[in-house]
């Protein structure tokens, strides 16, 4: 396996081509770069793939050996050869080393929109996914001459065996980057990655169908295979509502070696999958959606276990997801915090649903400033069906676990916060060992505990995990209370005559300057 490549480079690689947006909004200007990074990728593996050929078809060895010029040159041109290891057929005008042969041709623009076309054009899986947008666009030509020499340095090239692995890298870190500029609209199509990662150690996905109704940038889909340790033991199924993020996923999968079947609609109102039982389902739905066409939901709709309200779509996504889980299947998902506790009659008899049939299992509370579109705290939900003690999971149905992570997470930047490896991998030990059982869950105040469900009736089904882990215990330093309150007073008396002092001081200068 060929080592992650060093490219402690991204930044300033990124800086250099937002340089050049020129009069470019910088919410579009991501669907200028990301296309040509993607261009960038498909054009390197396929001229990897041609040179493979080419040495196959000349070694006797080979099973394609073919001692004629002409044989060697039919099997060199036939897609097959191609597609059989999920490489795109790349034509001639829209390999890389065309575009940069003319990247300083006044109608460079006209050249990359017919290179998106001629590649659309041989290969029908990537129909819709290349924009043609260049020519209409602001953008100077020679700032797109300058973005096409930024992507043809050195360590994109595909002589490089860690090109690849580069540019897939390269292209996620753009996205973060793009998000981050773009403040709450970025947080549309981005999840952090620190919350994606901890979702996923936790529903820790290893083999079977990962759907994800909310697909966005794609991240949920390459961190579960980053996790699960064999390749290709995952199957990914995605919708997104929006045209530019969908295509913008549909890269970003296709960057990592990944084949996932994302289609393009509205998840709650036209379900593209309505008969998808799935093994994980992970998401980050758009919070407190109102006026979303509850009206359009029919009574019924197998996906309802309660009421829906047009005000707000949390708990329709909710039962969304869980429809799509499979009788084994686990969801996590990022929710708003005031799901955990509302009380309208579209959204709390849902709640109640859930918690009376025993499907919720965890509840984690999580910091401040972790989303671009939001400063507020959100909370992350985990439904399973199989609390009832399947195969290797714990006996459960009558336990909730609530995590309190709030005071977690670090500032990464003056806005942003970020949860730390450790961090993760210690809210996700707590939830593995309430699943399977191999540890107890020690219940620590401020922190975690397993509550049961008949406290949380008692509660009247509020999920705050604040309620039920309570506060951190304070160390006893040993010293009295009626001590600590005597020296305590002693102190503030002090303090009030020093302010008194300066007081008089400052009132007598001040009768000075009369």
């Amino acid at each position: 396996m060929v080592a992650k490549a060093d490219i402690n480079f991204q930044k300033d690689l990124f800086d250099a081509a937002t340089n050049m947006r020129g009069s470019v909004a910088p919410s579009d200007y991501k669907h200028y770069v990301l296309p040509l990074i993607f261009l960038r990728y498909l054009s390197n593996r396929y001229d990897m793939r041609k040179e493979e050929i080419d040495n196959l078809v000349k070694d006797p060895n080979s099973d394609w050996y073919a001692s004629d010029e002409e044989t060697q040159q039919i099997i060199k041109e036939d897609p097959d050869m191609y597609m059989s290891e999920n490489v795109y057929v790349v034509p001639e005008e829209s390999r890389w080393s065309y575009i940069l042969k003319n990247a300083k041709q006044p109608n460079i623009k006209e050249i990359l929109d017919n290179a998106m076309k001629r590649l659309e054009e041989e290969n029908s899986g990537l129909e819709g996914m290349l924009p043609r947008i260049f020519q209409g666009s602001n953008l100077p030509a020679e700032n797109v001459s300058g973005l096409i020499e930024i992507f043809s340095r050195d360590v994109f090239s595909a002589n490089d065996e860690r090109s690849v692995d580069v540019l897939g890298r390269v292209y996620e870190y753009f996205i973060s980057e793009f998000a981050s500029t773009e403040g709450q609209r970025g947080g549309e199509f981005y999840t952090p990655y620190s919350v994606v990662s901890l979702l996923v150690r936790m529903l820790e996905p290893i083999k079977g169908t990962v759907f994800d109704p909310a697909s966005g940038s794609g991240g949920m889909f390459i961190q579960s295979e980053e996790y699960s340790p064999r390749r290709h033991e995952l199957s990914f199924y995605g919708q997104e509502n929006v045209t530019t993020t969908a295509r913008l996923g549909k890269m970003n999968v296709l960057l990592h070696g990944l084949n996932a079947d994302i289609r393009l609609g509205n998840s709650l109102l036209d379900d593209k999958f309505p008969d998808l039982k799935a093994d994980y389902v992970i998401a980050n739905p758009p919070f407190n959606q109102d006026g979303w066409g509850a009206d359009r939901i029919s009574s019924d709709d197998p996906r309802l276990v309660g009421p829906v309200t047009d005000s707000n779509a949390n708990y329709m996504w909710m039962q969304h997801f869980f429809h799509h889980l499979n009788d084994n299947g686990s969801a996590g998902f990022v929710m708003a915090n005031g799901a955990m506790t509302t009380n309208q009659k579209g959204e709390k008899p849902v709640r109640e649903w859930f918690v009376e049939n025993g499907y919720i299992d965890c509840i984690v509370a999580l910091p401040e400033k972790l989303f671009l579109s939001t400063g507020i705290s959100c909370c992350l939900f985990f439904l399973s069906k199989n609390r009832d003690g399947k195969g290797e999971y714990r006996e459960r149905k009558n336990e909730i676990l609530f995590i309190d992570a709030r005071m977690k997470g670090s500032l990464v930047s003056r806005k942003q916060k970020a949860l730390s490896e450790e961090e993760i991998e210690e809210i996700a030990t707590v939830y593995h060992n309430f699943k399977f059982g191999k540890e107890k869950v020690e219940n620590i105040a401020g922190f975690c505990k397993v509550a049961t469900v008949n406290e949380v009736k008692y509660n009247n089904y509020t999920l705050t995990p604040g309620i039920y882990v309570g506060i951190e215990d304070v160390e006893d330093d040993g010293v009295p209370f009626q001590e600590k309150m005597e020296d305590l007073t002693t102190k503030l008396l002090v303090h009030f005559k020093e302010s008194n002092r300066l007081q008089e001081k400052i009132q007598k200068d001040l009768e000075g300057l009369l």
